[in-house]
């Protein structure tokens, strides 16, 4: 039987993924889902995908699955048939990446967690899938403009640091379990207003929407396929870009542009930066902002 899981240094693999030109998408999707037996799904998964040399992190969970991963474009069109083929995720959206050097990944890493997300949230305590209404593009800046409306980045301050909707609530927290309770805090007292939730590809709300309405918000909206898709939309259609800076995104590139904007600073030397880099002290390891100027001066 084929190993079903990789064998290779992961350096290796990384300097393998650096020098190669293949050209490759990187893609998202989710979907929630009662998997009776999470392992062997996950080991079936594997299988189908690394036969058609895809690459990337996938959670599998009792409730369904959430997965960052990359294709070789002449390969994507068998990866959509081989996804699809399995029946809870056919039709499932894929949030292909608004800006991609095809170096996202440079491995198949397929893990099975007790959820998909970790929200802290005991999902028997209230209905999971009374979510928030899902909005487009437009629908989201509409209702973006609507002084009743409440805007808020379900995502940790490194991610909205480097990027966010202009005039959004930026909670400041590290982890999303940790959000749910600060924005529950925050807006105990605003319960009549809009809320319009948003986040990188959409998981995050599904189930953050869900909460919301149970503790009591009357007019709860997700961004359908988070600000990827939001970007992919604008630029089709002609619509006004209400997102500024760069979208972090959990892969080899820590981030894609999404608008000409830099409104983040080095954390060394304080000049405009938008570039996360992870600390090579071993005994750090901190993901942060920093210049290429002082990426050369402290090594």
């Amino acid at each position: 039987m084929p190993a079903l899981h990789n064998r290779i240094e992961g350096r290796l693999l990384k300097e393998k993924m650096q020098r190669a030109d293949e050209q490759r998408k990187t893609i998202s999707f989710y979907r929630y889902h009662q998997l009776a037996d999470p392992a062997a799904f996950r080991n079936e998964l594997y299988l189908g995908l690394d036969k058609i040399n895809t690459l990337g992190r996938i959670y599998v969970a009792h409730e369904g699955i959430n997965a960052q991963i990359s294709v070789p474009e002449n390969e994507f069109e068998a990866f959509k048939n081989y996804l699809y083929s399995i029946p809870w995720l056919y039709g499932v959206r894929l949030n292909v990446a608004v800006q991609d050097n095809g170096k996202s990944f440079f491995k198949l890493k397929i893990l099975v967690r007790k959820k998909i997300v970790a929200d802290g949230l005991d999902d028997n305590t209230f209905d999971v899938t009374n979510q928030g209404e899902h909005v487009n593009a437009a629908e989201f800046n509409k209702l973006a403009e609507d002084p009743n409306t409440l805007i808020v980045d379900m995502r940790n301050h490194y991610e909205s640091e480097v990027g966010h909707f202009k005039g959004a609530i930026l909670p400041d927290v590290d982890t999303f379990r940790e959000e749910l309770q600060v924005i529950e805090d925050l807006m105990r007292d605003q319960k009549n207003k809009t809320l319009l939730m948003y986040c990188t590809g959409g998981i995050r709300c599904e189930k953050a929407s869900a909460w919301m309405k149970h503790i009591g918000f009357k007019n709860v909206f997700q961004l359908n396929g988070g600000i990827i898709k939001y970007a992919q939309e604008v630029k089709e259609n002609g619509l006004k870009n209400k997102f500024i800076g760069k979208n972090f995104v959990f892969d080899e590139r820590l981030g894609e542009r999404i608008s000409n904007d830099v409104i983040a600073h080095c954390h060394q030397c304080g000049k405009p930066c938008d570039d996360h880099t992870n600390c090579k002290n071993d005994g750090c390891h901190l993901l942060f902002i920093q210049c290429p100027e002082c990426a050369t001066q402290f090594n």
